[in-house]
């Protein structure tokens, strides 16, 4: 059984000083449907360094957990009762977990409040998603007017081996040699290596202020508990705000191995970089891994070939076993970025000029009847199928770590996918290598497919 501990904390970072109206409305979101909310994604962010990717599991073996807001004249306090014993060192939590914790709750009360309802956000149109993303980022304090651009997004998945993990460190020490900070989905694997290779470069360099930047969501945060590098945290309301978020923020993207959820990650940025409007955008974006990975790289090649086309591989190089030149070629791309916003007047903190196509940015709920009914087949553009793909690939990531995605499958059966012939043999071959090289599941589980492909 887990040692478990109660306390009360302030809250380290943010909402340390509230008004009396603030406080009102804190206490009036805690008690109005979002306790369960908070009390997940506290919880996560308790658990970090122990690892699942199962978040039901996470809630269950944790089910006597508490978080409570406890409003005082001087702003609030946190009280917890049974929280993970891995989040203190001598009774007393860890600073950087408090604030995680402090993250959480800012952002969902934010999100609640300014976001969510109020009327000043249209969330079924585009451009008020994207404004909505912009004061998100702009709350957490993640948008950095006066820096010149550095930040670059690492996706790689969370079950990889240990081999793929030194590898990511070390692409993550040749960038942060290089000045270049780290945005990730702040879990572990090849979000962390990242990150800490990054951290050790920008010691030998001397550079006080390097970001390791995590950005999640509430369905997938508890199956990636943020790791302890992450400096920055953000907590989005769903996982294509998360997605928007990264690319608007980023100034370039290095992808390591992973799963589905690399992959869903991969199709959304090709999707809207294919986008006739993004054609002349300059947006650096490496494949990489150590030589044992090439198989991986060359079987998701093949599939954005023939599902994509090759337009699609002239937004992206592969690199292989040589983290220098990775470092060297993103310092480049990111070099190229910033020249091309002086020219046209951009804002180096935040992407304007991407168009995100509506189709990318309204939220996907994957239900048995939303997956049957995804079109997959290639009469369509190209940017709608890599939509369509990039939710056909969410939901098998709900239907494997997300709590509503499992109870789904375990009421239901696996989700359903539809697919022309050809597509299909493609997309059975991709995530039949997945399974073979345990890329759906942590090293040691055994993986049941969340789907049936017909």
């Amino acid at each position: 059984m887990p040692q478990k501990l109660s306390t009360i904390i302030s809250p380290e970072g943010s909402l340390e000083v509230l008004s009396q109206q603030e406080v009102n409305r804190l206490r009036d979101t805690s008690a109005n449907g979002l306790h369960d909310l908070l009390r997940r994604c506290s919880l996560a962010v308790l658990n970090c360094g122990n690892p699942t990717d199962d978040s039901r599991a996470l809630m269950q073996a944790h089910h006597d957990f508490e978080i409570e807001v406890l409003q005082q004249d001087r702003g609030i306090r946190l009280k917890l009762d049974n929280a993970p014993h891995s989040a203190f060192v001598d009774g007393q939590m860890i600073r950087g977990i408090r604030e995680h914790l402090s993250a959480v709750l800012r952002d969902i009360v934010y999100v609640h409040n300014e976001i969510q309802h109020t009327p000043k956000f249209d969330l079924q149109r585009g451009d008020g998603i994207t404004n909505a993303v912009f004061h998100i980022l702009r709350n957490a304090g993640t948008l950095k007017s006066a820096r010149e651009p550095s930040l670059v997004v690492c996706w790689g998945g969370h079950s990889i081996t240990r081999e793929e993990y030194d590898y990511s460190k070390d692409v993550g020490y040749h960038l942060g040699l290089r000045d270049l900070d780290i945005c990730t989905g702040c879990g572990p694997g090849a979000m962390k290596g990242p990150m800490k290779g990054a951290n050790v470069a920008h010691a030998k360099q001397r550079r006080h202020n390097g970001r390791y930047l995590g950005i999640s969501e509430p369905g997938i945060i508890a199956a990636e508990s943020p790791n302890p590098i992450v400096n920055e945290l953000v907590i989005m309301p769903d996982i294509e705000k998360r997605l928007e978020a990264f690319v608007r923020a980023g100034h370039g993207i290095v992808i390591f191995p992973g799963g589905v959820g690399t992959a869903e990650e991969i199709l959304y940025l090709l999707g809207i970089l294919l986008h006739p409007d993004n054609a002349d955008v300059p947006f650096p974006v490496i494949f990489t891994g150590p030589r044992d990975s090439a198989d991986y790289f060359k079987r998701i090649d093949e599939f954005l070939a023939f599902t994509l086309g090759e337009k699609a591989r002239e937004r992206y190089q592969i690199i292989i076993d040589d983290p220098t030149e990775v470092g060297r070629a993103m310092r480049r791309g990111v070099d190229d970025v910033g020249a091309f916003r002086r020219s046209q007047n951009d804002a180096f903190y935040f992407n304007w000029r991407l168009n995100v196509d509506a189709g990318f940015q309204l939220p996907f709920e994957p239900t048995h009847e939303s997956m049957v009914e995804l079109a997959l087949h290639r009469e369509q553009p190209v940017h709608e199928l890599a939509a369509n793909l990039r939710r056909a690939f969410s939901g098998i990531v709900a239907g494997n770590v997300k709590e509503e995605g499992i109870r789904a499958i375990e009421e239901r059966g696996p989700f359903h996918l539809h697919a022309e012939p050809e597509l299909m043999a493609h997309l059975d071959a991709l995530l039949t290598s997945f399974v073979a090289q345990e890329r759906m599941k942590l090293p040691g589980s055994e993986y049941v497919p969340c789907y049936t492909l017909g």
